[in-house]
C-alpha cells in the first residue's frame, strides 16, 4: 500500500492525466448513451456503457501501476511534444488509405456514427480499445514472459509481445464480423491496415507513452470516422 501511495506521489502528473482522459470519456459516453444507447450494443451488450467505461478505466488504472512500478511504460512523458507529432503524422497515411479503397469500394452508408455524435463516441472508444488491446495484453504478456519460470528480460519480450498483440484487433473485428461484405482484396487490406495500426500504436507506446499512442487513434478517427464520415455521404451517396 505504501508502494502504491508514493507511486501516485511520484507520478502525480502522469495519473491526473490519466484521470482526466478517464473522467471526460465516461461523461462522453454518459451523454451517448440517454442519446443514443443502440451505438454500444455490439460492444458492451447487454452491460450498461457507462459501467463498462468505468470499470475499463480502473482496470487501466490498476495496470499503469503495475507498469509504472516496473518503469517499462509511461502514460505522459512531461514535455513529450515529439510523440504527439509523431503519432498525428503517422495516422494520416493510415486514414488515406482506407480512404481510398472506401472510393473504390463503397462501405455500406452506415459505416460511420455521424456528427456531432461522432465527437464524443470516437474519443471514448479509442480509449476503450487502447486498454482492452493494448494495456491490458501487455501487461499480462510481459508479467508472465518476465516472472518465473521464464524470466525473460523485458528488452527480448517486449517485440514478440508487441507483433502478437497487434494481432488482436484485427482478428476480433474479423471473426466479429464487424466489417461489411466486400471483395476479398478489400478484406485483406482491411485486416492489414488494422494490423499496422495496431503495431504503429504499440511502437509509440514504446517509444514514447500512452498519450502518443492515444493521440494516434485520435487523429485517425478524426480523418477517417469523423471527417470523412461527414464528407463520404456527400460524396457517395
Amino acid at each position: 500500500m505504501t508502494n502504491i501511495i508514493e507511486l501516485f506521489s511520484t507520478e502525480r502528473l502522469q495519473f491526473t492525466i490519466y484521470l482526466g482522459i478517464a473522467v471526460a470519456v465516461t461523461v462522453f459516453v454518459a451523454i451517448l448513451s440517454f442519446r443514443r444507447p443502440e451505438y454500444f450494443y455490439k460492444f458492451f451488450g447487454s452491460l450498461n456503457p457507462i459501467l463498462a467505461v468505468i470499470i475499463v478505466s480502473l482496470l487501466g488504472l490498476i495496470l499503469f501501476l503495475f507498469l509504472l512500478s516496473r518503469g517499462w511504460f509511461a502514460i505522459y512523458s512531461p514535455g513529450n511534444t515529439t510523440g504527439l507529432l509523431v503519432a498525428a503524422a503517422l495516422a494520416i497515411p493510415f486514414a488515406i488509405a482506407i480512404i481510398l479503397v472506401d472510393l473504390k469500394v463503397v462501405f455500406p452508408e452506415d459505416t460511420n456514427v455521424l456528427v456531432p455524435d461522432a465527437l464524443l463516441f470516437y474519443p471514448a472508444m479509442g480509449f476503450v480499445v487502447d486498454i482492452v488491446f493494448h494495456v491490458l495484453p501487455l501487461t499480462i504478456l510481459l508479467f508472465i514472459l518476465t516472472s518465473p519460470p521464464l524470466n525473460i528480460s523485458f528488452e527480448k519480450a517486449i517485440l514478440p509481445c508487441i507483433l502478437v498483440i497487434a494481432l488482436l484487433e484485427p482478428i476480433y473485428q474479423s471473426v466479429l464480423g464487424f466489417s461489411s461484405p466486400q471483395p476479398l482484396w478489400a478484406n485483406i487490406f482491411i485486416a492489414a491496415n488494422i494490423f499496422l495500426i495496431n503495431l504503429t500504436q504499440l511502437l509509440l507506446f514504446r517509444r514514447y507513452d500512452f498519450v502518443s499512442m492515444y493521440s494516434f487513434r485520435l487523429v485517425y478517427y478524426l480523418l477517417w470516422h469523423i471527417i470523412w464520415g461527414y464528407a463520404r455521404l456527400k460524396l457517395l451517396f
